[in-house]
């Protein structure tokens, strides 16, 4: 008996403590599955925060609960879709462009979000609200956005050339030219240089922009996404086509030899990349919290400063450390025009387009490169 009784007592003790660890956080952790563009979030490089870490430090403090962030990247929204759409995959959070997300919604890829459990929605400013891809803003929270420009090595490219978007389309810059890997973005860049209206569902409008982008093809180096930094950084090309806060990534680390400068062209693209959750989440107010977190001051503003975009985020812009680590320069190209960017994002931003346009466009970038 006193045997068992002792049992017994270990039992219960065992019980406790296994009580006690978990209360702290000591059991299993929770999962939390979140899918973004490479180069994308704040990692800890260079003494910035590691908002990740950051997050599962926090979460497992204000919870008691172990929480680990599984953290991939993607290369284009089209990558993005690909893989959610094919059922294979799982993910609790995505950051897609615009576009993409307005694609999601209408095939029934996002849920909608309760804002009750991101208050710090509250800090995204008004001009950032209500845009066309999700219009009554039901299931997106803005995370960064921006203007696409054009870099270039000014130790390779004539002052006078660095004109519109013809730079793209010299020959005198044959084989030094970097186009982008995805149709809609490349595809923009033919429009605009044409003046032609990049959410046009007639056919003929495409078809122009497809000849414009075989005229370009000869010159092309190559067509890049992330590639785009290290080639621009070391010189390997002198022309490329990419998002404004890319440019100031590229910046810092281009090599002794190499005088990157940037410039809008008149008519660009103006872009939203949101936090969403998907329909294949498996804990939606966990992916609440995350997206709340990553609203908060220091995560917000640490991210803003490591990606080089510009933030929707009103307590990142009017932060006057904020403004002062960035530099006069780099505000005035980042935030250009942040009072008039509903208007211009309206008429100038990518719109969802219908699936019978995205499957003759998917058929015209096949065309282009083969």
């Amino acid at each position: 008996m006193k045997k068992l009784l002792s049992v017994l007592l270990c039992v219960t003790m065992l019980l406790g403590v296994c009580a006690m660890l978990a209360a702290c956080g000591g059991g299993s952790a929770l999962t939390l599955n979140v899918y973004n563009w490479g180069e994308y979030i704040s990692d800890g490089s260079e003494g910035s925060l590691d908002t990740i870490k950051a997050f599962e430090a926090w979460y497992q403090e204000t919870y008691g609960q172990k929480i680990k962030v599984n953290y991939t990247t993607f290369a284009s929204n089209e990558d993005m879709y690909n893989k959610l759409s094919s059922g294979a995959v799982s993910y609790d959070v995505v950051i897609p462009s615009d576009y993409m997300i307005a694609k999601m919604i209408e095939e029934g890829m996002l849920l909608p979000l309760n804002f009750d459990n991101i208050p710090n929605y509250a800090n995204i400013d008004q001009n950032f609200r209500g845009l066309n891809y999700d219009p009554e803003d039901k299931y997106t929270v803005p995370y960064s956005y921006g203007v696409v420009g054009i870099i270039y090595n000014a130790n390779v490219v004539d002052e006078a050339d660095a004109q519109g978007w013809d730079l793209l389309w010299n020959e005198k810059y044959a084989g030094q030219i970097l186009q982008f890997n995805n149709p809609r973005d490349a595809f923009g860049t033919a429009q605009y240089k044409l003046g032609l209206d990049v959410n046009s569902t007639d056919k003929a409008q495409w078809d122009l922009a497809y000849e414009e982008l075989k005229k370009q093809e000869p010159l092309v180096q190559k067509y890049v996404m992330d590639e785009v930094y290290n080639m621009m950084e070391i010189g390997e090309a002198a022309v490329a086509v990419y998002y404004a806060g890319d440019y100031f990534t590229m910046l810092d680390a281009q090599a002794e030899d190499v005088d990157l400068r940037f410039y809008y062209p008149e008519r660009t693209n103006y872009f939203v990349d949101a936090m969403c959750i998907p329909s294949c989440c498996k804990n939606q107010e966990l992916a609440e919290i995350f997206i709340n977190y990553m609203l908060s001051e220091e995560p917000a503003i640490a991210n803003a400063e490591y990606i080089y975009y510009a933030s929707p985020n009103s307590v990142v812009y009017n932060n006057e450390d904020y403004q002062d680590e960035m530099g006069e320069e780099t505000m005035e190209i980042l935030y250009m025009d942040v009072e008039n960017f509903k208007e211009l994002y309206n008429q100038y931003g990518f719109l969802n387009q219908s699936n019978d346009m995205l499957t003759y466009v998917s058929e015209l970038w096949h065309k282009v490169r083969n």
